[in-house]
């Protein structure tokens, strides 16, 4: 076993372990864990003692919360974006790694599951939540949009869930994401510490015998509202949509898109668009692109200070509203 401050790399039976051991900061990424998983993974790819990989987080409250993003605003903020340069490089090239490894890799989803969280576990074929797993992608609160490969996966949700959580960084649950498409299996809290110990004796055939029945999708009546809003054209018209809607979900939609960032829900909504074109190495490379210019964006640095640094949660977004935002500048953002 392999033990680093905020990595714990171990063999058990037929599995390699990767468990994200930073529960005080919610397990956020930090380059070495990036550096420290894409060598474990180089290692077992040929290990004919490995059969499969199984990643976890460590304490009960969060799987991953994202990347670090205190250390990429320092980055921005400094002028030198070195290390934020190769933080994405490598995380996006980990996202891909996952996506294409040749043995089974097997997230347990026990908290909360955001951003860079979703990306070391989206791209595995087997994504296991519990009923305390909470799936989302909140960067539009923070100046910023869906990356990891947000651009190419959250398109490719059933209905119109990925504009709807892309743009609003509302979470859904754990038996929800499976109906949404970001888990596979719905096991019980309780249940993980054995269905984990039977991983490494049995492989993936375990997941079977643990796996529960989902409750009943809490959007499922919504649904067809929800597609409607959801796919207009322009943010201003998602708006003015949701606007007419008389229900819960619609007036926690509309609350959330007022709170957020009105520049990156409008870049985001583009990038989401754009990549439902594009393969996952393609969004990837534009997502890459995409970093530059929209951290050089003022809300950026605003978003993660209001949120992250000084926690008043009273950004100061420019322009404030969505009314105000120029087309040529979200254009601009894509050359």
């Amino acid at each position: 076993m392999t033990t680093e401050d905020s990595l714990i790399v171990s063999r058990e039976g037929r599995v390699g372990r990767l468990m994200l051991n930073r529960p005080k900061a919610l397990n956020a990424l930090e380059l070495d864990m990036i550096r420290g998983m894409t060598k474990a993974l180089n290692e077992w790819r040929e290990d004919p003692h490995v059969h499969a990989v199984v990643i976890t987080g460590a304490g009960e409250r969060a799987f991953c919360a994202g990347g670090d993003v205190r250390f990429l605003r320092d980055g921005q903020l400094s002028g030198d974006r070195t290390e934020v340069e190769a933080f994405f490089k490598e995380e996006y090239a980990l996202n891909l790694m996952i996506a294409t490894y040749p043995k089974p890799f097997i997230a347990l989803i026990d908290g909360i599951c955001m951003g860079g969280g979703i990306g070391v576990s989206v791209y595995g074929p087997y994504r296991v939540a519990t009923e305390h797993a909470s799936f989302g992608m909140p960067e539009t609160a923070i100046g910023f949009f869906p990356d990891i490969g947000g651009t190419y996966f959250m398109p490719r949700l059933p209905n119109e869930m990925g504009n709807y959580l892309g743009l609003t960084g509302l979470r859904i649950s754990g038996a929800d994401s499976v109906h949404a498409g970001f888990a596979t299996h719905y096991v019980p809290r309780a249940r993980l510490p054995a269905l984990s110990t039977a991983l490494a004796k049995d492989g993936i055939s375990a997941l079977a015998r643990f796996s529960e029945a989902l409750p009943p999708y809490s959007l499922e009546e919504h649904m067809t509202t929800l597609d409607h809003c959801f796919s207009a054209p322009t943010v201003l018209e998602i708006v003015a949509r949701l606007e007419a809607v008389d229900a819960d979900w619609a007036q926690a939609a509309l609350k959330a898109l007022r709170a957020v960032s009105p520049s990156a829900l409008c870049w985001t909504l583009e990038a989401l668009r754009r990549g439902a074109d594009m393969n996952l190495p393609q969004a990837l490379d534009a997502e890459f692109l995409l970093t530059r210019t929209t951290m050089a964006h003022p809300d950026f640095v605003e978003g993660v200070r209001a949120l992250v640094v000084d926690k008043d949660r009273q950004p100061k977004w420019q322009p404030p509203r969505l009314e105000d935002v120029k087309p040529e500048t979200i254009a601009a953002i894509f050359q």
